[in-house]
C-alpha cells in the first residue's frame, strides 16, 4: 500500500503552529504528547484551523507516521 503525501503547505504551517491555551500553551503541536492530542479526540477537537491541525496530529502519532514531523523540524 503507498503511503499518501500531505499536502506540503498544510504540512509547513502545522510544523510552526503553537498550542494556543491550555497545559501546553505554547509548545508546538506537532511536540505534543500523543495521550494529549487522544484526550482532544475523545472529548471533541476545537473547530476551525486548529481543530484541523490537532486532528491530523492525532492521526499522525496514533498511526506511528512521526517520521512524517522528521523533515519538519
Amino acid at each position: 500500500m503507498e503511503e499518501a503525501v500531505p499536502d506540503p503547505e498544510f504540512m509547513r504551517a502545522l510544523a510552526e503552529a503553537r498550542m494556543p491555551f491550555g497545559k501546553y500553551k505554547g509548545r508546538l503541536l506537532i511536540d505534543l504528547p500523543e495521550p494529549y492530542v487522544v484526550w482532544f479526540r475523545q472529548q471533541g477537537f476545537p473547530g476551525g484551523k486548529l481543530g484541523q491541525q490537532l486532528e491530523t496530529v492525532y492521526v499522525i502519532k496514533a498511526n506511528g507516521l512521526e517520521h512524517l514531523f522528521d523533515r519538519l523540524r
